[in-house]
């Protein structure tokens, strides 16, 4: 997995309540590494004993019910939410930080949700695709990538060249937009070699 983090974009350290908070948004191809470096920066937030809450969209049931979990089998509790107005009404008043997976399957409100959390004071952090299996932007990541303070841009590995991959290649047939999967219905394409809409699996030889 290869990293591209925007100049002067390191994560911020921890702040008191008193200030005001910020938006972290962690946007890539699937197989990139964003739910990893997710479930690291909340893991930091427990280490310094920081009140956190997780989220994840329900439509989201891949790996577990009430985790988010990573291509690598990393996890972190987190719990299943319809919407970003949802999301807002459940956040705790002490809560210093908020993490979201997947966050281009939230409506587009998620951008003012995040926008009315940083401006108490919380840290919110955001993981997600920032574009569709047809290599169009996927709102609201776009939005959430233009108010955010820091910006981290992971690229996963092409699974047909090798080269930096910044796509999601889907391999089976279906013009859903939506359509959750993991290894075997989406790979990791550099520009080169992404096909828009679906593609055959690539297969090495021997």
């Amino acid at each position: 997995m290869e990293e591209l983090i925007v100049q002067g974009n390191d994560e911020p350290m921890p702040h008191p309540r008193t200030m005001p908070g910020w938006v972290e948004v962690i946007a890539g191809a699937m197989f990139s590494g964003k739910s990893e470096e997710l479930i690291r920066r909340l893991r930091r937030a427990n280490i310094a004993r920081q009140k956190v809450q997780v989220f994840k969209p329900e439509v989201d049931s891949r790996y577990s019910n009430d985790h988010i979990v990573s291509h690598s089998e990393m996890r972190h509790e987190s719990s299943k939410i319809r919407t970003a107005a949802e999301l807002l009404a459940t956040i705790d008043p002490d809560t210093e930080v908020v993490g979201i997976d997947e966050g281009q399957f939230f409506d587009n409100a998620l951008v003012d949700v995040a926008n009315q959390l940083a401006q108490r004071g919380v840290r919110v952090i955001i993981a997600g695709l920032d574009q569709d299996y047809t290599g169009k932007p996927w709102e609201p990541m776009p939005q959430l990538l233009a108010i955010a303070e820091y910006i981290t841009k992971t690229h996963a590995i092409c699974m047909k060249c090798g080269q930096p991959a910044n796509y999601s290649q889907r391999i089976f047939e279906s013009e859903e937009r939506v359509a959750v999967g993991a290894v075997g219905m989406y790979e990791a394409r550099c520009r080169r070699c992404f096909v828009p809409h679906a593609d055959a699996p690539t297969v090495h030889s021997s």
